[in-house]
């Protein structure tokens, strides 16, 4: 463990992040374990638990376990909210230690930080709410026969989460996994393994029967790979890239798992010429300089129609200029490390490739002078970037926004849909005809319309294409783990 790395970190004692199987902690099975690096200095900040398939195992064991023989399944949906709501309360007592540990951890800025813990609370807030909600539907065929469903917990569930914002993303699928009634594993990404800890010690001390809630932590290919492939797993739900999904997808498909995927994005943000100019700037620097660049969400994609490209492009160009990076823990910062070196050389190898295409560095492009060490990437701005080039099409994960023009609405949808990718969409006009028909016609699972970012629980969210199968955050995901059961009564002979 390191000695802290910025006079504004507090004091973290960070040990050894052990597995949470039926109730307690453990480490490795083998005994194995890997370092967490700090993306500011690339210098280890703890170990974890190194997970294999025996650890797998124990935990998928415990939660079928929980599941068959537990009374988290059979709870009224009022005694499982009351439980999701002391989990909320629990991270909010102690939201300021997830704070600090996800900074130090992923390099997130502090300001952005406190945010995504609020969020983490409200997850399980909501889900307390809806599960009190969740009911059937009634059919009455005719005068002889009543049908009626009923929502029955779906059994074990695998998460295997992302590193990009581990306690905020994880919460969005914990908590209607356990208002649905279901008992999961928990797989964090081997990248950011501090705060998955940190929550199964809380959850440790609410009233969560033992066994419902197991963590392990590893890699992908030795953990999350048996987790996706168990054969006591009846959901596997993961947020991550698409080739990940794929390997997934294929290691259930013996068992005839069920899928919730939230992959990858190369959002557009699509400027007309009669749009509010200021708000547009606001929204295009905010949708990609956030979160390091390195959200599934992010507005990569720059397009503006022609009379309003050049002043726009320079104005977000101006402003990326001046976006912050720094200690992620300067309540200034607007913009940390990436997360490891070598996604720092691939984020900047796009970069490279854009400029080998003839596009036009407007702003950032490299490592900040003042910060010769760590993952650090200055907020870069490209333009002229053609369609068809690997930055224009493809996720690049880093705070790099690429800028092209265009001419038309036809053109302007074109270039939106022009992209494997169909996550997120917004599109800035004064004309709210032509901002409700791009809205219907944007292959995006989420559009806003003359906004960019927000997300209210509830709200549901999900993406076309490769972007994801299943949608969450909403009712809709509730639903999904649950197995929804027809009763046909008879009246007549």
């Amino acid at each position: 463990m390191s000695a802290t790395t910025s006079a504004l970190e507090p004091a973290l004692e960070v040990g050894l992040q052990r597995h949470f199987i039926g109730g307690e902690f453990r480490e490795a099975i083998r005994g194995g374990t890997f370092e967490t690096l700090n993306p500011v200095t690339n210098e280890p900040i703890g170990e974890a638990a190194d997970g294999t398939a025996e650890d797998v195992d124990a935990a998928v064991t415990a939660a079928r376990a929980a599941f068959d023989d537990g009374d988290w399944p059979r709870l009224p949906a009022a005694e499982r909210a009351r439980i999701l709501r002391q989990i909320a309360g629990a991270i909010r007592e102690h939201a300021e230690e997830f704070v600090a540990l996800e900074c130090r951890d992923i390099g997130m800025p502090i300001s952005q930080m406190r945010g995504l813990a609020a969020r983490a609370a409200e997850n399980f807030d909501y889900f307390a709410s809806a599960i009190e909600q969740l009911h059937g539907r009634s059919f009455q065929s005719g005068s002889a026969f009543l049908n009626y469903t009923v929502h029955k917990p779906a059994g074990v569930a695998a998460l295997i989460m992302p590193w990009n914002a581990p306690l905020m993303l994880s919460t969005w699928r914990i908590a209607p996994c356990l208002a649905a009634g279901d008992t999961l594993v928990l797989k964090p990404a081997e990248w950011s393994p501090l705060t998955a800890t940190r929550l199964a010690e809380l959850i440790a001390a609410t009233d969560l029967p033992a066994g419902v809630f197991n963590v392990v932590h590893g890699f992908g290919e030795t953990a999350g790979a048996p987790l996706a492939a168990h054969r006591d797993v009846q959901l596997v739900c993961f947020t991550g890239e698409g080739a990940t999904a794929e390997k997934i997808m294929a290691a259930g498909a013996p068992t005839l798992k069920r899928y919730s995927f939230e992959l990858g994005g190369k959002s557009p943000v699509v400027v007309f010429a009669d749009a509010d100019f200021d708000r547009a700037v606001d929204a295009a620097v905010a949708q990609i300089f956030t979160l390091n660049g390195q959200r599934c969400t992010a507005g990569s994609r720059l397009l503006v129609e022609r009379p309003l490209y050049d002043d726009l492009v320079a104005a977000v160009a101006e402003r990326a200029r001046h976006v912050r990076v720094g200690d992620p823990f300067d309540p200034r910062t607007e913009l940390g490390p990436l997360i490891t070196a070598e996604h720092h050389a691939r984020v900047c190898s796009y970069i490279d490739a854009a400029l080998a295409d003839g596009a036009e560095l407007l702003a950032g492009g490299a490592r900040p002078e003042d910060r010769p060490d760590g993952n650090f990437l200055a907020a870069t701005v490209l333009g002229g970037v053609r369609p068809g080039t690997r930055p224009f099409d493809e996720e690049i994960f880093g705070p790099v926004l690429v800028a092209t023009q265009f001419e038309r609405y036809e053109e302007a949808l074109a270039l939106a849909n022009d992209t494997s990718y169909g996550l997120t969409a917004s599109v800035f006009t004064g004309d709210l005809a032509l901002a409700h028909r791009f809205a219907r016609d944007v292959e995006a699972g989420f559009v806003w319309v003359n906004d960019v970012s927000k997300h209210f629980p509830g709200v549901p969210f999900g993406g076309f294409k490769d972007s994801g199968v299943g949608r969450e955050e909403s009712y809709e995901e509730l639903a999904s783990y649950t197995q929804v059961k027809n009763v046909n009564v008879s009246f007549g002979a």
